[in-house]
């Protein structure tokens, strides 16, 4: 499944991408978590994945603080976030994906919304990633820790929606998934 999504994510030309890209960053920038957040999460993408710099130059103008993740080169499988402003030095990671190269400034817990990447999704806020488990690992203590902050939020193509994910024990769940065609919110159960 996660190769069949990534190939027709890859498969969108250019013009759809940014047309449903556009829409996505509407869509997310109506939310109530976007407006009220004050510290947000974003990723620079990679593989075909929703393009979220418009957010970043959006939470820019609008004095949010912006993180992006990193990968610890020194721990395997752990990622922190650290500052970005637009304009700022990125270096690539171990996979190639750019990342800020400031000192971590945030904790997780201290940001108010998370914005994630994602290769396929279910109505229950599943998240299928790209199989490292980096922000579920990152995430870990929300799943003891409901109704507070970060939220969590997907960005993706209507198409990656699919009926069910078999949920692990460690995934971490979504709050919902923001696409071209509107705000899903999970639905626990």
């Amino acid at each position: 499944m996660r190769a069949h999504l990534r190939n027709r994510r890859r498969e969108l030309s250019i013009a759809r991408h940014r047309q449903w890209d556009r829409r996505i960053v509407r869509r997310l920038a109506d939310l109530p978590a976007w407006r009220a957040a004050r510290s947000v999460a974003l990723y620079l993408p990679a593989d075909g994945e929703v393009d979220p710099h418009a957010l970043i130059m959006l939470a820019h103008r609008l004095g949010k603080a912006i993180v992006l993740p990193r990968l610890d080169r020194q721990r395997p499988f752990r990622m922190d976030f650290a500052a970005y402003r637009p304009g700022r030095a990125l270096r690539r990671n171990r996979f190639g994906i750019p990342e800020p190269c400031g000192r971590v400034v945030r904790t997780p817990v201290g940001i108010d919304l998370v914005i994630l990447p994602l290769v396929g999704f279910d109505r229950r806020g599943n998240r299928l990633g790209m199989g490292s488990g980096y922000y579920d690992r990152r995430f870990a203590f929300t799943r003891r820790r409901t109704g507070l902050r970060p939220r969590l939020i997907g960005l993706a193509y209507d198409f990656q929606s699919v009926p069910a994910l078999d949920a692990q024990p460690w995934d971490v769940p979504l709050h919902g998934v923001v696409t071209e065609r509107g705000w899903r919110r999970a639905t626990r159960g």
